[in-house]
């Protein structure tokens, strides 16, 4: 016997005559009863349809929406790779649209530590409880943590924007809460004692990082071709920045004053294992704990107790004046800013000793 079901041709056998009229007879009830779309429509379809129906009301959706939503998953699913492919296309697409070095190796840095841990895994189906556990589980700072959920997040934007995944499952995830003091900075008489006890091929860079506020991964990029002693400033070249912006940074009196004798035409202002001689140089200066960011949030702090102009210092650090206003507003008093700009090498040139003026 042929007949329609759920708006497909079907055919069904029987092995009596009795079954085929019981069969006809109950379509005809059924078409009587409900009409062509209940006969056509299987009681097991229907009884699933309701129970997903009632379940889905609860969260104000229906059935159309619970299908589109997984029809997108599968197709997403289908056409995504893994997180270490888009990964690596996320990278491409950075470095086509013209991404910084500096931005490009932070990028590359904490995503390739994600890949570590989900490379092999279909980026559509990463949930946001595997990301939060996978973030609390790197036991850094709060501040270091939301770095990295920060670059996370752009991940799976990136993802979303090309059909790799319907939704972002960073979103989702907590922000680890960050709680910010005060920024420690070197006294006078610890700047001092740092300058010491520096060797000559380290010292620039320490005068430099004390005086003129660059970030360390800058410092570490600055060329001496970049240090204009005649025009008084030092250039940190957009590529070169955390911002990706070029700007220029006054060089002072007493900055001109380390690093004239030391000077050369090019060449890196970092000596080699900058580390090694850097933590030797804090030991001989008597450091027992070093402050995060020590040399450029002294040098933010003494320049705004000095100038009193957060927008101007801000343009020299690469910072908005909010966050130089907010962080190093009246951290450092009037008369001891005026003793860390006088910091100067000795004038009769014995050795490294270093004089304050009064």
């Amino acid at each position: 016997m042929n007949f329609r079901e759920n708006g497909r041709r079907k055919r069904k056998f029987f092995t009596t005559k009795r079954e085929a009229e019981n069969f006809t007879r109950n379509r005809t009830l059924a078409f009587q009863n409900q009409g062509r779309e209940g006969a056509e429509f299987p009681s097991w379809l229907r009884v699933m349809a309701d129970e997903c129906n009632a379940r889905l009301e609860q969260h104000g959706k229906t059935l159309k929406d619970a299908t589109d939503h997984f029809v997108a998953f599968l197709e997403a699913s289908a056409k995504s790779g893994t997180v270490t492919e888009i990964v690596a296309e996320l990278l491409s697409a950075k470095e086509a649209d013209g991404a910084s070095k500096v931005h490009l190796d932070d990028l590359r840095v904490r995503l390739n530590r994600f890949a570590q841990s989900f490379g092999e895994q279909n980026a559509a189906t990463v949930t946001t409880a595997q990301i939060d556990d996978w973030l609390r589980g790197l036991e850094l700072s709060p501040q270091s943590r939301n770095n990295y959920r920060t670059v996370i997040n752009n991940l799976f934007n990136f993802a979303v924007s090309r059909g790799y995944a319907v939704a972002n499952p960073v979103e989702r995830t907590a922000k680890a809460k960050v709680t910010r003091g005060a920024p420690e900075i070197l006294t006078c008489t610890q700047a001092v004692a740092l300058l010491n006890a520096c060797e000559a091929d380290t010292l620039p860079y320490v005068a430099i990082s004390l005086f003129a506020g660059l970030r360390a991964a800058e410092m570490e990029r600055l060329d001496w071709s970049e240090v204009d002693l005649d025009s008084g400033h030092i250039e940190v070249k957009g590529g070169k920045s955390k911002t990706g912006s070029r700007r220029l940074i006054p060089i002072s009196e007493n900055l001109a004053a380390w690093i004239q004798p030391l000077a050369r035409r090019n060449g890196a202002v970092a000596p080699v294992a900058l580390r090694d001689r850097l933590d030797a140089a804090k030991a001989r200066a008597g450091f027992k704990k070093w402050p995060a960011n020590a040399m450029r949030h002294s040098f933010a702090s003494y320049r705004l107790a000095d100038c009193n102009d957060a927008a101007r210092v801000s343009l020299e650090m690469g910072n908005s004046p909010q966050i130089v206003f907010a962080h190093y507003r009246e951290l450092v008093k009037p008369k001891d800013a005026a003793r860390y700009w006088q910091i100067t090498p000795s004038a009769d040139g014995e050795g490294k000793i270093v004089r304050l003026s009064s």
